[in-house]
């Protein structure tokens, strides 16, 4: 490995057997004489690992290390031109799906970790979406408003491991709650959600196929106590409630009973209320569960700090989403290499020594498992101390 550049080393981890049988499907290397999909691949790769502003700086880039592409798996020189083409008209499936086949591979990695959930035997899935602001005159494809385009990553983050599960791009005029629709709920999961997915027809199609759900109630809710069960104020936990839906069409949708959780939080004395299907659990249990869901919102908040997901090389959907699903791939395979190597170090460092010495050529543990020295004032690395929190360390 002492050979190896560190980027080829990081390359190595990912199955390219795999990806080139999702390559073959999708015909991505059909009358292609220059830069494969495999070499777009790592090109793209690189532009995230190092933060790339543009084509013409990867370009340069990997021109300045000519005498290296080779044995990290380019063939030849990599052009702006050829690679923004590759952009523009290789199937961006092919990245999607060889997303999904990483993701699948880091799931079975993290498996065991419980470092973001309550300790419980179920799974525990925080959805959530985030809006990419694009300019609309150059992305006129993705019309958000009037004048703004967007699109949304949707996200379903495993909590073991903060491995997302799920993920889909659209345009930014989709609905949040729409993705409900094309999840496949896994029996016995809990599924924790914002108002924004609040519709009891799908609740309800989550709760006969054995899944769990834990929600915000909205403000209008219309329904009546059924059961009380023992209130504990010191706790925040002002009631707890079986009830049934009031209004003929929402019980027409959901005609089981669902339970209600009247929660202050004692340190901000905010009155939260609490909606699911889940009657074996506390009511403390089931506040914590909607708590944990906020690691969703650092999830996103990090990789759009650390992944270049708000600058594109291209403008067309093909090019954006292509992007968007490699830089998704990136932060899954340096997840694979952390539990791979067992290293205690947190993602954002390994992409930090990634960004600053990728051609150079020490064994890649070593470089990623060195331990640096923490800095004595948080207050002056607001990065490092959402990643703190995000991994739970």
């Amino acid at each position: 490995m002492s050979g190896q550049t560190l980027f080829s080393q990081t390359m190595d981890f990912l199955p390219w057997t795999t990806f080139e049988r999702i390559v073959v499907r999708y015909r991505g290397n059909r009358r292609v004489r220059t830069l494969r999909c495999a070499e777009q691949y790592r090109a793209m790769a690189f532009a995230q690992l190092t933060w790339r502003e543009s084509l013409r700086d990867i370009e340069t880039c990997l021109e300045a290390q000519a005498g290296k592409l080779y044995h990290s798996g380019f063939r030849g020189p990599v052009r702006r031109s050829t690679l923004a083409d590759a952009n523009e008209r290789r199937d961006w499936r092919i990245y999607a799906e060889f997303a999904q086949r990483l993701i699948h591979r880091a799931r079975l990695l993290y498996a065991d970790d419980r470092s973001l959930a309550p300790v419980l035997e179920e799974t525990v899935y925080a959805l959530d979406a985030t809006i990419i602001d694009l300019c609309l005159s150059v992305f006129p494809w993705a019309r958000f408003r009037s004048t703004k385009a967007a699109v949304k990553l949707h996200t379903l983050l495993d909590l073991q491991g903060a491995i997302p599960s799920f993920i889909h791009i659209s345009d930014g005029k989709l609905h949040d709650v729409n993705v409900l629709d094309l999840l496949v709920p896994e029996p016995g999961a809990i599924y924790v959600m914002d108002r924004a997915y609040g519709d009891f027809l799908r609740f309800y199609r989550l709760h006969r196929a054995g899944a769990f759900f834990v929600t915000r109630a909205k403000n209008n809710l219309d329904a009546r106590r059924v059961y009380s069960w023992q209130r504990d104020p010191a706790n925040g936990i002002l009631s707890d409630h079986i009830i049934r839906l009031g209004g003929g069409h929402s019980r027409k949708r959901y005609p089981e009973f669902l339970r209600r959780v009247r929660f202050r939080d004692p340190q901000t004395k905010r009155l939260l209320v609490f909606l699911t299907n889940h009657m074996a659990f506390d009511a403390l249990t089931i506040c914590n569960l909607y708590k944990s869901r906020w690691h969703i919102e650092l999830f996103f908040k990090w990789i759009k700090q650390h992944l270049r997901i708000k600058r594109f090389f291209g403008t067309s959907e093909n090019a954006v989403k292509t992007q968007l699903w490699i830089a998704v791939s990136v932060y899954v395979l340096v997840a694979i290499i952390r539990k791979k190597l067992e290293l205690d170090t947190q993602l954002y460092r390994m992409l930090q020594v990634l960004s600053v010495m990728p051609f150079e050529k020490i064994p890649l543990k070593q470089a990623l498992g060195s331990t640096a020295p923490r800095n004595q004032n948080p207050d002056r690395d607001n990065q490092l101390n959402l990643f703190d929190n995000f991994t739970g360390h």
